[in-house]
């Protein structure tokens, strides 16, 4: 009978099913810690979690590190070549610009920090591993000597795999080359603070990126020259623990901070004022 048989209306969902965007969710790859994209933002990329620091564009570093609206790019025209032939790194240069929406491996130039004028260089990870190459010891050579013109102080942020090998003896050339300008800042008494991120490696370390009046590291960062792979099969030992990371070099009185990222303006700042006598 009628009443015996039940009619199934179909319901309407109380709440609409959403899409969530695959990118709206970021993982720590240190301990594996899973938010919402934004949250890592706000945190410029250090895992609220475990505080690991994750590498972030150099553009973020620039916003860091100057004053809202007061930086000015310098040199932005200049652009690697190919002087050796050496066979698809015209392509690799190429793939890098569009990668990551700049010429070289490197922006440069000029601002300021809490009131204080700087000169500000900054380097780009995704730009071919940040490798140095004779446009980017060209650009820090520029800085460095404009710097030393206009007694204007230097902070360079590294991170690097290395000098640029598709380059060759020419890549090779820039350690000198900036090595030197940095020497005449020292001769001149202008300040010099360099800051050191995960990776900086290879001639970037063995050139400017050491040469600091005052060397800042970020946490766990790797700093060093060759892999450790490559001098425990050179020296036949075991490395120390920790080996080639900002805390071991702190100890070993190579680097003079380590800090996190949300401190490194405010630190910067206070040194700059401190070495200009303010």
């Amino acid at each position: 009978m009628a009443w015996f048989r039940k009619e199934r209306k179909r319901r309407r969902p109380l709440r609409e099913k959403l899409e969530i965007p695959a990118d709206a969710w970021n993982k720590c790859p240190e301990c594996g810690h899973v938010d919402i994209r934004e949250k890592f933002e706000r945190a410029l990329e250090v895992c609220p979690e475990c505080g690991a620091h994750g590498r972030v564009p150099a553009q973020v570093y620039v916003d860091l590190l100057t004053d809202e609206g007061s930086f000015t790019e310098l040199y932005a025209n200049l652009q690697s070549t190919n002087p050796l032939n050496f066979e698809g790194y015209t392509e690799r240069l190429i793939r890098a610009q569009r990668k990551s929406g700049i010429h070289e491996a490197i922006i440069t130039g000029f601002g300021k920090l809490e009131g204080e004028e700087l000169n500000l260089g900054v380097m780009e990870f995704a730009f071919m591993g940040g490798s140095m190459g004779s446009v980017v010891g060209e650009k820090i050579a520029r800085l460095a000597g404009r710097s030393v013109k206009e007694r204007v102080p230097l902070v360079i942020v590294s991170r690097s795999g290395g000098a640029r090998m598709q380059e060759g003896v020419l890549s090779l050339m820039q350690l000198a080359k900036t090595s030197a300008m940095i020497a005449g800042l020292k001769r001149e008494r202008v300040p010099f603070i360099s800051i050191l991120t995960d990776p900086t490696t290879g001639g970037v370390s063995a050139s400017f990126a050491m040469q600091g009046d005052v060397n800042l590291a970020e946490p766990k960062a790797v700093i060093g020259f060759a892999g450790a792979r490559v001098i425990k099969q050179t020296i036949g030992q075991d490395l120390p623990e920790g080996f080639q990371t900002s805390e071991f070099l702190l100890e070993k009185g190579m680097v003079d901070v380590v800090l996190p990222r949300d401190e490194v303006r405010a630190t910067t700042a206070s040194l700059l004022r401190m070495m200009l006598g303010r």
